[in-house]
Protein backbone atom coordinates (compact mmCIF):
# COMPACT_ATOMS: atom_id res chain seq x y z
CA UNK A 1 0.00 0.00 0.00
CA UNK A 2 1.46 3.02 -1.16
CA UNK A 3 1.28 6.43 1.11
CA UNK A 4 -0.35 9.77 0.03
CA UNK A 5 3.17 10.83 -0.06
CA UNK A 6 4.32 7.92 -2.44
CA UNK A 7 1.18 8.49 -4.54
CA UNK A 8 1.65 11.89 -5.40
CA UNK A 9 5.06 11.62 -6.05
CA UNK A 10 4.43 8.76 -8.52
CA UNK A 11 1.53 11.12 -9.97
CA UNK A 12 4.03 13.75 -10.50
CA UNK A 13 6.71 11.79 -12.52
CA UNK A 14 3.60 10.10 -14.29
CA UNK A 15 2.46 13.51 -15.38
CA UNK A 16 6.56 14.62 -16.13
CA UNK A 17 7.44 11.93 -17.49
CA UNK A 18 4.37 11.77 -20.28
CA UNK A 19 5.44 15.43 -21.19
CA UNK A 20 9.17 14.33 -21.78
CA UNK A 21 8.45 10.68 -23.33
CA UNK A 22 5.74 12.86 -26.09
CA UNK A 23 8.80 15.13 -27.47
CA UNK A 24 11.23 12.28 -27.18
CA UNK A 25 9.39 9.98 -29.44
CA UNK A 26 8.58 12.92 -31.87
CA UNK A 27 12.08 13.60 -32.17
CA UNK A 28 13.35 9.75 -32.56
CA UNK A 29 10.43 7.56 -32.99
CA UNK A 30 8.19 9.63 -35.68
CA UNK A 31 4.86 7.49 -35.90
CA UNK A 32 5.56 6.01 -32.26
CA UNK A 33 3.33 6.97 -29.32
CA UNK A 34 4.89 6.04 -25.79
CA UNK A 35 2.61 6.84 -22.81
CA UNK A 36 3.44 6.33 -19.12
CA UNK A 37 0.46 4.22 -17.79
CA UNK A 38 1.52 4.07 -14.26
CA UNK A 39 4.32 4.43 -11.83
CA UNK A 40 5.25 2.87 -8.40
CA UNK A 41 7.94 4.69 -6.24
CA UNK A 42 9.48 3.09 -3.44
CA UNK A 43 8.86 3.93 0.01
CA UNK A 44 12.41 5.72 0.43
CA UNK A 45 11.50 7.45 -3.00
CA UNK A 46 14.98 6.28 -4.40
CA UNK A 47 13.48 4.41 -7.28
CA UNK A 48 10.58 4.42 -9.67
CA UNK A 49 9.43 1.67 -11.76
CA UNK A 50 8.27 3.14 -14.77
CA UNK A 51 5.51 1.09 -17.39
CA UNK A 52 5.45 2.64 -20.58
CA UNK A 53 2.94 1.29 -23.31
CA UNK A 54 4.31 1.22 -26.48
CA UNK A 55 2.36 2.09 -30.15
CA UNK A 56 3.50 2.25 -33.68
CA UNK A 57 5.01 0.30 -36.65
CA UNK A 58 7.98 -1.52 -35.97
CA UNK A 59 10.00 -3.50 -33.28
CA UNK A 60 8.39 -2.51 -29.65
CA UNK A 61 11.70 -4.57 -28.30
CA UNK A 62 14.49 -1.74 -30.30
CA UNK A 63 12.29 1.40 -28.93
CA UNK A 64 12.28 0.09 -25.79
CA UNK A 65 16.09 -0.85 -25.66
CA UNK A 66 16.98 3.18 -26.84
CA UNK A 67 14.71 3.72 -23.99
CA UNK A 68 16.75 2.17 -21.55
CA UNK A 69 19.87 3.31 -23.58
CA UNK A 70 19.01 7.27 -22.97
CA UNK A 71 18.15 6.38 -19.18
CA UNK A 72 20.88 8.89 -17.94
CA UNK A 73 18.95 11.59 -20.55
CA UNK A 74 15.23 10.95 -19.47
CA UNK A 75 16.11 11.41 -15.86
CA UNK A 76 18.15 14.97 -16.56
CA UNK A 77 15.27 15.88 -18.46
CA UNK A 78 12.91 14.94 -15.11
CA UNK A 79 15.35 16.78 -12.84
CA UNK A 80 15.26 19.36 -14.60
CA UNK A 81 11.06 19.47 -14.49
CA UNK A 82 10.66 18.87 -10.72
CA UNK A 83 14.01 19.78 -9.09
CA UNK A 84 12.13 22.06 -7.13
CA UNK A 85 9.60 19.84 -5.44
CA UNK A 86 12.34 16.98 -4.92
CA UNK A 87 15.29 16.44 -3.05
CA UNK A 88 16.51 13.40 -5.17
CA UNK A 89 15.42 12.23 -8.34
CA UNK A 90 14.37 8.47 -8.06
CA UNK A 91 16.48 5.87 -10.17
CA UNK A 92 13.99 5.13 -13.25
CA UNK A 93 13.81 1.72 -13.96
CA UNK A 94 11.54 0.97 -17.04
CA UNK A 95 8.82 -1.41 -17.65
CA UNK A 96 6.51 -2.42 -20.89
CA UNK A 97 3.49 -2.87 -19.80
CA UNK A 98 1.56 -5.03 -21.79
CA UNK A 99 -1.81 -4.83 -20.17
CA UNK A 100 -3.74 -3.83 -23.13
CA UNK A 101 -2.44 -6.83 -25.26
CA UNK A 102 -3.68 -9.24 -22.49
CA UNK A 103 -7.23 -7.58 -22.94
CA UNK A 104 -7.25 -7.60 -26.81
CA UNK A 105 -6.34 -11.20 -26.41
CA UNK A 106 -9.32 -12.05 -23.73
CA UNK A 107 -11.34 -9.84 -26.14
CA UNK A 108 -10.68 -12.10 -29.21
CA UNK A 109 -11.35 -15.45 -26.91
CA UNK A 110 -14.52 -14.09 -26.21
CA UNK A 111 -15.52 -13.29 -29.51
CA UNK A 112 -14.70 -16.54 -30.99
Amino acid sequence: MESTRQQKISRLIQKDLGEIFRLFARNNFPGFLITVTKVYITPDLSQAKVYLSLFGQGSREGVFGNINQHKKEIRHQLALRVGKQMRVIPELLFFIDDSLDYIENIDNLLKT
